[in-house]
């Protein structure tokens, strides 16, 4: 029997350059772990789930730390924490729906350990997959949430491909609503990756829920000042207000003149296993005024195309409800 009271080795890596992180994160490959904020990492090590033999520990990067303004934007640093970016003032004041997503995460504890990159890049959270299980997303050939009597109503109702999991990050349709990019470096050089394009289904990758590669970091994100100053709505939907992943979220970029919206980006989280942007509803709202009339009008074109499981049904009527309260006058 293994002993599950005994830590297992593991080689522990300190950089203090991005480079330095870089060249052990190519040369350790599926080997290495990067660590961030360490809130899921320390999950996944605890149940012994993952089994990395290196650890690379990202802290020491002053780099990856902090939110600058540039020409054209803001670029925030892959290791700066949740709870700076939903109190810092550039951020609330040009760009509140990412303040207002990093404020929703989790609790207070967490916020203050975890970083903007650890929210983007963590692990799915279904259940049967963290036990271990050898599903789909874990190489196996089953997935164990998809049938009629199984748990599944934190899943998915769009895009299953085998794996219904949902992506868990709160942030992350912030980030695709504010048109973000996300910067990845590598021992090969640097790439920019469009947020909407970041996230990966399993229809496209089976075991990652993003396209960073093994021998890559996620070094920052920058946002640009398309959005700056927009009209956004954020609302998370949850068991409890604190700790727990949405159920559904809904997070809204408009642009407004004479109270008629001009242009929108409009996306839910907890219904696919990637931000899912309601595109038919953005293309419906354009040219309406931001009202009840215009919410109850497009508020069924959210869910086309839905595949309830056995014990999510709820979120149907959910994300409509969402869309309806974020085109509110």
């Amino acid at each position: 029997m293994p002993a599950y009271d005994v830590m297992p080795d593991i080689e522990l890596f300190q950089p203090v350059s991005v480079e330095d992180a870089a060249e052990l994160a190519g040369r350790l490959g599926e080997k290495g772990w990067l660590l961030a904020g360490g809130q899921d990492t320390f999950g996944w090590l605890k149940d012994r789930a993952k089994s990395p033999e290196a650890m690379i520990d990202l802290k020491g990067i002053d780099a990856l730390k902090g939110i600058r303004e540039t020409a054209d934007g803001i670029e925030i640093g892959a290791f700066t924490t949740i709870t700076e970016i939903a109190e810092n003032p550039i951020i609330k004041t040009r760009f509140n729906l990412l303040a207002s997503a990093a404020a929703h995460v989790a609790s207070p504890q967490i916020r203050n350990m975890g970083t903007l990159g650890g929210n983007l890049c963590q692990d799915t959270r279904c259940w049967y997959y963290r036990r271990g299980l050898s599903c789909y997303r874990a190489g196996g050939n089953t997935c164990y949430a998809s049938g009629p009597e199984s748990m599944n109503r934190e899943h998915a109702v769009f895009g299953a491909s085998r794996c219904v999991a949902v992506s868990p990050s709160d942030t992350a349709p912030a980030l695709v609503a504010l048109e973000a990019t996300m910067i990845a470096t590598s021992a090969n050089g640097s790439r920019e990756i469009r947020a909407e394009d970041f996230f990966v289904g399993p229809a496209v990758d089976i075991v990652n829920m993003t396209t960073l590669q093994a021998d890559e970091i996620l070094v920052s994100v920058r946002i640009p000042n398309t959005w700056a100053n927009a009209e956004f709505y954020f609302e998370k939907v949850a068991d409890r207000n604190v700790w727990d992943f949405a159920l559904v979220s809904i997070a809204t970029a408009m642009k407004i003149e004479g109270g008629v919206i001009r242009d929108a980006r409009i996306l839910c989280g907890g219904v696919e296993c990637v931000p899912r942007r309601l595109t038919a509803v953005e293309n419906r709202v354009v040219g309406r005024p931001k009202n009840d009339a215009t919410g109850d009008a497009v508020a069924a074109l959210a869910t086309v195309g839905a595949e309830p499981l056995h014990q999510n049904q709820f979120k149907i009527p959910l994300m409509e409800n969402l869309v309806r309260r974020a085109l509110r006058a």
